[in-house]
């Protein structure tokens, strides 16, 4: 269940265990406070939920700079219900939210969510005006309504603290193996497939145009990727392309583009999956049409060498 803030939950009287955050990418560090909740509300016989925010805060404070994200609010959702998230509500952050106290924040919560017995939180959670209010804060004032509060401590790869920032990082370098080991699943595109131009198939590299424009751009080039849906769930490897096009076309917004590298069971309105996998070289551009087919030629060649060395 998905609810657009917290003025429009309706739920039964089941106890609910709520981890609150931002929670963009859902990598694992979030997964360390969403997963205890899940296993916590299925022991209580109750429900597990998730309360993060929509637009992130820094688009009210420094809207000049706001923080790039890498998953819209619906795409959000979708990974956090295949976690096991039972309801997901997303809350418009407004001046009027940013503006409650610290100390009013739990009853704030508790008035709208009355089967509310426990809080997740991350060990860094900061909430309330002037974020003045810590995990300790939070603590006590659950305490005082009769809520348990719980803490996550951070997780660390590689000797390094995991977290939204770092992913982020990873993924507009295009160091994809990271960018996945960091979130515990692939990175991906989600969208309907477009009639396109029909280049691709001129070039004789038929192609999916695949229309998304995410936020946070990863690494504009060509990519190992493997794409899917439910008619068929088994995931085709394919090499894509998420770039400008500069060789054919003087594009402003990039374009994901995919080519299957077996037969390819997809057309114009089926709604895919892109698992992004391996960076395999930038985006360039080339003197005709003719450079572009022996490069995509090559790219198709390295993303059968790719897969044939992860079979």
């Amino acid at each position: 269940m998905h609810f657009d803030g917290l003025n429009h939950v309706a739920l039964s009287a089941r106890p609910l265990h709520l981890a609150i955050g931002i929670f963009d990418g859902v990598h694992l560090g979030h997964r360390a406070v969403i997963v205890p909740a899940i296993q916590a509300a299925r022991q209580d016989k109750g429900l597990s939920g998730v309360l993060t925010f929509w637009p992130h805060p820094s688009a009210l404070f420094r809207p000049q700079a706001p923080t790039r994200l890498m998953f819209d609010p619906a795409t959000k959702t979708r990974v956090l219900l295949d976690l096991g998230v039972d309801l997901v509500i997303t809350q418009p952050f407004t001046p009027e939210v940013a503006g409650i106290d610290a100390e009013a924040f739990v009853p704030w919560l508790k008035a709208r969510l009355s089967s509310l017995v426990a809080i997740h939180v991350g060990e860094n959670f900061r909430f309330g005006q002037g974020r003045r209010g810590d995990v300790a804060l939070l603590a006590r004032t659950a305490a005082a309504h009769g809520l348990k509060a719980f803490t996550a401590p951070r997780v660390t790869l590689a000797g390094e603290p995991v977290s939204s920032t770092r992913v982020r990082a990873q993924l507009e370098a295009g160091h994809l193996e990271t960018v996945n080991a960091l979130l515990g699943y692939s990175y991906f595109a989600a969208g309907v497939i477009a009639p396109g131009k029909q280049l691709g198939r001129t070039l004789g590299f038929p192609t999916l145009n695949i229309p998304w424009a995410p936020d946070l751009r990863p690494r504009l080039g060509v990519y190992a990727v493997r794409v899917w849906n439910q008619a068929h769930p088994r995931p085709l490897p394919a090499v894509a392309n998420y770039g400008l096009r500069p060789t054919v076309e003087q594009a402003t917004e990039p374009r994901l583009e995919v080519h299957v590298l077996g037969a390819c069971p997809f057309t114009s309105g089926d709604a895919v999956t892109v698992e992004w996998l391996h960076f395999l070289r930038p985006e360039m551009k080339f003197a005709g049409v003719d450079e572009l087919r022996g490069q995509i030629a090559r790219d198709r060649e390295s993303a059968e060498a790719y897969f044939a060395v992860g079979k």
